[in-house]
């Protein structure tokens, strides 16, 4: 897998780390090689799945992962020009659930592991789950890339660096702006974090991403509050809690089938909280949670709502959230059950 590495070297005298971005020769030379390589211009590791022609059907393969900054190599060697298919998923290292790049474009995937399938009109005959790819038209018959990209447009040098600074964060080694320049402190933290697994200054880049990823996903299991979805199918999931003198909506973060989500990230040092969920049919319709007795706003969009009275009149909604059980040693895992959601209705 190309990627592009940040060569991280620590001055013990001044307990400062002297970085330089650069593109690599390696990098370069499978560029210029025939296929079609895709690229993570983002601040996430990405877990990409594609599709393509093969006589009559579409196969789909998954997954190739791709740390920020990094290329791959998805097919070799000569191209067929025509549509191709792109999905992506983010790492469960990252908080807030799982981010997706997607489409409109439905074919089966595995979301437990390595496949490859010819898609079919229902993914779960063969125990498969459906997922919306990007199309990607394909118009050279030797090279094309294609790329993962976020709101902030990044090259791959910025996008390594942003990963960086994002995997500390979410391990909990240290906190700032996640722009793609990395200062003095965060520097630093790197050198200590390093220091701290016995690794010197020459450890990769790489190594490092996986070490802090290792470390994020450890991390996620020890507190917080998270949502797994014990249901057949995909749910969209909020909660709410008092903030201050008040209370706080929040959501969606989207659960698949079997799936998990940690929706607060810091410890829980008291009771009071509340979970809501809405369950899409694939036929139009959703099933909403309906053991709910608490009323807070949500709304269609991603929100952050303060406050629980009058949601209508400020253009939301209201949903009918359940008070979940108090939290142990600082974490919390509420489950939403098939059982738990009522009779289909009209999703608008």
């Amino acid at each position: 897998m190309a990627q592009v590495p940040l060569s991280i070297k620590i001055i013990l005298g001044i307990f400062a780390l002297a970085l330089t971005l650069a593109l690599p020769t390696k990098a370069a030379a499978q560029s210029n090689s025939n296929g079609w390589e895709v690229c993570n211009e983002t601040s996430y590791i990405i877990e990409a799945a594609t599709g393509r022609y093969e006589g009559q059907g579409v196969v789909v393969e998954g997954w190739t992962r791709l740390r920020p900054g990094a290329c791959s190599k998805v097919i070799e060697g000569t191209l067929r020009p025509g549509i191709h298919y792109l999905f992506g998923r983010s790492s469960t290292a990252h908080r807030g659930g799982r981010k997706v790049w997607a489409g409109k474009s439905k074919l089966c995937i595995d979301p437990t592991g390595s496949f490859a399938v010819e898609n079919i009109p229902d993914c779960a005959i063969m125990g498969l789950e459906d997922r919306e790819f990007r199309p990607v038209l394909i118009e050279d018959d030797k090279r094309w890339r294609t790329s993962f990209t976020e709101t902030e447009k990044r090259t791959l040098e910025q996008a390594s660096a942003a990963g960086v600074q994002r995997l500390l964060d979410n391990a909990g080694v240290f906190s700032g702006q996640i722009d793609g320049y990395l200062g003095r402190k965060t520097r630093a933290a790197i050198g200590d974090f390093l220091t701290s697994k016995g690794l010197n200054a020459e450890t990769s880049d790489a190594d490092l991403m996986d070490l802090l990823e290792q470390t994020a996903i450890e991390r996620a299991r020890n507190v917080g509050l998270t949502f797994c979805n014990r249901t057949n199918n995909r749910i969209w999931s909020a909660m709410a809690r008092r903030r201050g003198e008040g209370w706080e909506s929040r959501g969606w973060w989207l659960l698949e089938a079997g799936g998990c989500a940690r929706v607060i990230d810091e410890p829980l040092l008291q009771a009071g909280l509340f979970a809501y969920a809405e369950m899409e049919t694939g036929e139009g319709s959703i099933r909403k949670l309906t053991r709910g007795s608490d009323e807070f706003c949500v709304s269609k969009a991603k929100f952050a709502i303060s406050g629980n009275e009058a949601c209508e009149e400020a253009a939301y909604r209201t949903g009918q959230f359940v008070a979940t059980p108090a939290p142990v040693n600082r974490r919390l895992v509420f489950e939403f059950f098939e059982r738990d959601f009522g009779d289909p209705i009209d999703a608008s």
